[in-house]
């Protein structure tokens, strides 16, 4: 039985470690071009996984740091902002299926403020808490009717529900639901 190595690597070297421009080729299939300082990944890269996924963009001490594109298996795609390898900051992310969330991340969930749309047309705004609308926000249904107020959880918690022409057609109190 032959092994392969783990690694293998092609490109420039300081101090006998990876430094400057070079692919990083792994024996599982991932595969990692672009710069390197003092033996990590730092700067400009392309990190492709065996799986199909993708990510363009800088990196930092060996993690996604600073502004790039991930692209998963399933064809979804975030581009945006990252810190320490985790999606933090400004950022899009768009389902294959056509789903959308734009806003803010923290620590690689949905986290502030931000707008997650449906392809039918239902649409959320406002406030999120690890990864789910959480506070002040409003709910656009596809038929035009609304609910504005606090959301716990993703869930309609204290607020008024309007119908497409703005005329009141129930509250919620407490997660339940009032009729008018």
């Amino acid at each position: 039985m032959v092994l392969l190595p783990e690694k293998t690597f092609v490109g420039e070297r300081e101090n006998n470690r990876y430094h400057g421009q070079g692919t990083l080729t792994f024996r599982d299939g991932d595969k990692y071009v672009g710069e390197f300082k003092h033996g990590e990944k730092h700067g400009q890269g392309t990190y492709t996984w065996s799986d199909g996924s993708k990510y363009v963009g800088e990196w930092k001490d060996n993690k996604k740091h600073g502004k790039g594109t991930w692209t998963y298996y399933d064809r979804g795609k975030y581009e945006g902002e990252f810190k320490d390898g985790e999606r933090t900051g400004q950022g899009t992310y768009t389902w294959s299926d056509g789903r959308k969330y734009v806003g803010e991340y923290k620590d690689g969930t949905p986290n502030g403020q931000g707008t997650f749309t449906r392809s039918n047309g239902l649409m959320y705004e406002g406030e999120w808490k690890h990864g789910f609308p959480n506070g002040q926000g409003t709910e656009t249904y596809p038929n035009g009717g609304k609910y504005v107020g606090e959301l716990k959880n993703g869930k309609p918690w204290n607020g008024i529900e309007y119908d497409k022409n703005g005329n009141i057609i129930g509250t919620v109190v407490n997660g339940k639901k009032i009729k008018q």
